[in-house]
């Protein structure tokens, strides 16, 4: 029978017609120059193949509109992201700032040392400061248009006090005096006796009750190097403690001579301290280790001036001046006891306009009285006008002034051993010091 003819095939839609493996134009496969020929048969049931479609679809495109509202939401969504971000950055700059200066969300507690004893040592200055300081009083002074504050100690429990003559010179003789003790309580106050030349003076409050004397040491005792408190007040302000050392002993000063006179000159045989003395520490005690006075603060020496009483506006640097304890306690006695004190004395007038080293006795003639006091101590042991004094008790004097700070640091009746020169020669001669009031 005759063979049927071969069906035609059909190619998808949109794929272009193939030739048949077959067919008389497809050359073969293998033949030369020939491209390489399908010789898959036609699906002749059409079957829809899906990976044909995908590999010989165009990719896929989007419109100009979608690519802008992406576009949009790409640029919307990072400016969201960078708004964040600065917000978080100042919210974290702003917590980061409270934290450090306030230490933490809450309240800060600094760590501290707890509770400890006030007892301090007895021999330390804050122990020495507290068994002296209710016995020291600081005292305010009024009259004849001047006015003044210093410093004073209690001596005894019926209310006497122990200062600085130029300490209540500003009251004269119808002044006040204001006492107010370290409690705070005050009382009116009343001179008992003062001395310029040995700048001293005791005042003494009535109805006080619960004194506390401040003891009293011993200035002989007392070496250099030693430690000591001083107490006063200072441009008013009580209760004020120093401390130092005793930096000399046996410093010859003079202080005061307002009156232009010479009548209310001070010579001091002085302890010598580096504690600071300022104005208002006058009449303040300087106390030793055992918080007991060797000495009454008197004097300072500040630039530019010499050697002065503290009631002036210099400030201290580091050279203070103290009268020591035993002369203050003879003197003391002497004005409770009769509302003077006595001077020692040789019983000679000085010629105070010398240059030379020592202390000469004046001359005929010269200003002042009689060279040598007839009958005098300086008298009865030989002593002329004109010799030049070198020496007292082994120790040199160096003018008029150290003669005398020399000779008041001693008691009427005690005996002095002096040098002297005469005509180029030197006499050693011995004398027991008279006796002088003061004024």
């Amino acid at each position: 029978a005759p063979a049927a003819p071969p069906i035609p095939a059909q190619a998808h839609p949109e794929a272009p017609a193939a030739p048949y493996a077959d067919s008389p134009a497809a050359p073969y496969p293998d033949a030369p120059g020939a491209p390489y020929a399908d010789t898959t048969a036609p699906d002749p049931w059409r079957r829809y193949d899906p990976w044909a479609v995908a590999a010989s679809a165009a990719p896929l495109q989007q419109s100009g509109h979608e690519k802008q509202r992406r576009g949009r939401t790409r640029r919307a969504l990072l400016g969201a992201v960078l708004v964040f971000g600065l917000v978080c950055g100042g919210l974290g700059g702003i917590v980061g700032a409270y934290l450090e200066r306030n230490g933490g969300v809450g309240a800060i507690e600094l760590p501290q040392a707890g509770r400890e004893s006030s007892d301090r040592d007895p021999d330390s200055v804050a122990g020495i400061a507290a068994q002296a300081l209710p016995s020291v009083v600081t005292l305010h002074v009024n009259g004849s248009g001047e006015g003044g504050t210093g410093t004073g100690f209690v001596l005894d429990t019926r209310g006497h006090i122990l200062t600085n003559d130029h300490v209540v010179a500003p009251a004269g003789d119808a002044g006040e005096i204001t006492v107010t003790f370290h409690s705070g309580d005050t009382a009116e106050a009343t001179l008992v006796g003062r001395d310029s030349g040995y700048d001293l003076a005791v005042v003494k409050v009535k109805g006080v009750r619960g004194l506390t004397p401040l003891p009293l040491g011993n200035s002989d005792n007392v070496q250099v190097g030693d430690p000591v408190v001083a107490i006063g007040a200072p441009f008013d302000l009580a209760g004020t403690v120093t401390s130092g050392i005793i930096s000399a002993k046996e410093r010859p000063i003079t202080a005061g001579g307002e009156k232009g006179d010479g009548s209310d000159v001070s010579y001091v045989d002085a302890l010598q301290t580096d504690a600071p003395i300022n104005p208002g520490n006058s009449g303040g005690p300087l106390l030793d280790s055992r918080a007991r006075a060797v000495g009454i603060n008197s004097a300072i020496r500040s630039a530019g001036s010499g050697a002065d009483r503290d009631g002036g506006q210099a400030g201290s640097i580091g050279l203070g001046f103290a009268i020591p304890i035993n002369q203050g306690k003879r003197v003391a006695e002497e004005l409770i006891d009769t509302g003077r004190a006595t001077h020692p004395v040789i019983g000679i007038t000085l010629d105070m306009n010398y240059g030379g080293d020592g202390a000469r006795v004046g001359t005929e003639g010269s200003d002042g009285g009689p060279p040598v006091t007839t009958g005098g101590p300086g008298d009865k042991a030989g002593i002329r006008a004109g010799d030049v004094i070198t020496e007292v008790d082994g120790q040199r004097v160096h003018s008029g002034e150290e003669l005398i700070v020399k000779t008041r640091a001693h008691r009427p009746g005690d005996r002095l051993e002096l040098t002297l020169e005469r005509d180029g020669e030197e006499r050693r001669i011995s004398l027991v010091l008279g006796s002088s009031e003061g004024g």
